[in-house]
């Protein structure tokens, strides 16, 4: 892993994110976009996964420009950053949840990887506060624990299709158990 360039990239995204919380919580928002990271060098992930890790939402929920990230840190990260980012966000929020499934069905497997270590992040973070304050955690959301079920259980299913051997990424079959262990297996 390229230090500098880490370093370069998490500085990027924590002043992008500055004042910015993780939903319902007083977390900072820069840890689940670092925990990505960790997650993803402990996949042994090219430099370019990792350091868009570091930078996968800056465009979705900052002022930062995908043309920015492409400047600072190159054609490959600024894709697999687009890879993962919702492209209108005005949408209903079911035609955005929709062409995300769809569109992570499709993608390579770097983006498969990062958008499945963001949302198994995600998925442990609801969960921990599931825990905590039980059903009220969903009014954080746009939408209900139903339509949220519905979501993450087409995201599981995409991310792992065409993956040739699964056995080799056990974080599609850790994100589709924790999707279980949260909502119910849908059997």
């Amino acid at each position: 892993m390229d230090q500098h360039l880490f370093d370069q990239a998490l500085v990027f995204a924590a002043k992008a994110h500055q004042g910015q919380y993780r939903k319902g919580t007083d977390i900072p928002y820069i840890t689940h976009p670092v925990a990505l990271a960790m997650m993803l060098l402990e996949l042994n992930c090219a430099d370019e996964v990792i350091i868009a890790a570091l930078l996968h939402d800056v465009v979705e929920d900052t002022a930062v420009t995908l043309a920015a990230v492409e400047a600072e840190f190159g054609e490959q990260v600024s894709n697999l950053v687009q890879a993962v980012t919702e492209p209108d966000r005005e949408a209903e929020w079911e035609v955005r949840k929709t062409h995300t499934i769809h569109k992570l069905r499709q993608a390579p497997l770097p983006g498969k990887l990062l958008a499945c270590a963001d949302k198994l992040h995600n998925i442990r973070s609801i969960h921990r506060d599931y825990e905590a304050v039980g059903e009220q955690v969903w009014q954080r959301f746009k939408r209900a624990k139903t339509e949220q079920a519905w979501y993450y259980r087409g995201l599981a299913e995409s991310l792992s299709h065409g993956i040739p051997n699964l056995d080799s990424y056990p974080i599609f079959a850790t994100f589709q158990q924790e999707v279980n262990q949260l909502f119910g297996s849908d059997d």
